[in-house]
């Protein structure tokens, strides 16, 4: 990890950048206080950089050292825990090329179309809690990576307790009562993906021959996303729609955003943003003929309520003057039709 972060990094980026030490240590009207600036954030921006979130940087180093690891096996082997063909079950390898990000498309001709002109040009490893038996984890043979999954599960359930500050935040910046996001997130039916964007020539990026992630928004609750500090994750500007602006890696932060199933369940009332991942800085090519992107590594973790609840719009969004914009949704549904047109 690199050593971004200083006050001039900060003072360029619209994202908002909270301390949410006074949700987890501080007094009630303390937190009450943060609550708000988070619930601000989410709606007005639908991002916020996060300090004192509750994961340990010494973890996240070390998710980052395992997560090279694993990237840096043969294919051969990485492919030894195969992602399956349909997209609900989001667990395994992806090799660069399998997953095509999109926005909102659904039809089978347009996505196979989008793959085809313009690849993603990264590869992920997608894992959830050890207990789930819809979809059960895929690991490569410990034989390859001693120590890997152990790491790894135990990285989720450390994010997986640092997700309820966030939801006590949103609680209270919404006046909803303690523990009610708690109680629809209480199966830990999350998603913990390591994502490695490798070096690729800039013209292919350039000529759209390949992409990171095109636009788009997260489909979930919120996602915690820890970045290394390459760049080119990019958030659209709240004032100006098709404009992109930097998130660049603050150290001692962690990345959150609202997800379209938030967004749903507060009848609009939060923001899902179009995010997406450019090209950071080229290097020189090896033999000097071009120009090539540095390698990119990220870890986001996704949190959605557990599958089998069903919601409904939240108190305090709808009324007499403001109608509910959606019927209730059942968690499963929704997230396994999103997936499902990744693939």
């Amino acid at each position: 990890m690199g050593s971004l972060g200083s006050v001039d990094v900060e003072a360029d980026i619209a994202i908002p950048i909270i301390d949410l030490g006074p949700i987890r240590f501080g007094t009630p009207d303390e937190a009450l206080a943060t609550g708000k600036q988070v619930y601000e954030a989410f709606r007005d921006v639908g991002f916020a950089y996060i300090r004192n979130h509750g994961v340990p940087q010494e973890k996240i180093d070390e998710a980052f050292k395992w997560s090279a690891k694993f990237f840096e096996l043969p294919l051969e082997t990485k492919k030894l825990a195969p992602h399956p063909p349909n997209g609900w079950h989001h667990r395994g390898y992806s090799s660069p090329g399998q997953e095509k990000v999109s926005q909102m498309e659904f039809d089978p001709d347009k996505l196979a179309q989008l793959r085809t002109s313009a690849p993603d040009f990264k590869e992920s490893f997608e894992l959830g809690r050890a207990t789930d038996t819809h979809t059960p984890n895929i690991w490569p043979p410990d034989s390859a990576l001693p120590g890997f999954q152990s790491y790894m599960l135990d990285f989720f359930a450390t994010c997986d307790i640092a997700k309820q500050s966030l939801l006590r935040a949103i609680e209270l910046g919404m006046d909803l009562p303690q523990g009610f996001f708690r109680d629809f997130h209480s199966k830990q039916d999350n998603q913990l993906r390591l994502l490695h964007y490798p070096s690729v020539e800039t013209r292919l990026l350039k000529d759209e021959k390949v992409e990171r992630i095109a636009a788009h928004t997260d489909f979930g609750t919120m996602t915690m996303l820890f970045q290394d500090d390459v760049g080119g994750l990019e958030v659209e500007d709240v004032k100006i729609r098709g404009k992109f602006n930097p998130a660049p890696y603050i150290k001692g932060t962690i990345v959150v955003n609202i997800g379209d199933f938030l967004m749903r369940w507060s009848n609009d009332q939060l923001k899902s943003t179009l995010h997406r991942v450019r090209a950071p800085p080229p290097m020189l090519g090896s033999e000097g003929i071009g120009e090539y992107t540095k390698e990119r590594y990220s870890i986001p973790y996704f949190v959605t309520a557990d599958r089998e609840k069903t919601v409904d719009c939240l108190p305090g969004c709808w009324g007499e003057d403001r109608p509910k914009k959606y019927e209730p949704v059942c968690s499963r549904d929704y997230i396994e039709m999103r997936l499902n047109a990744t693939y």
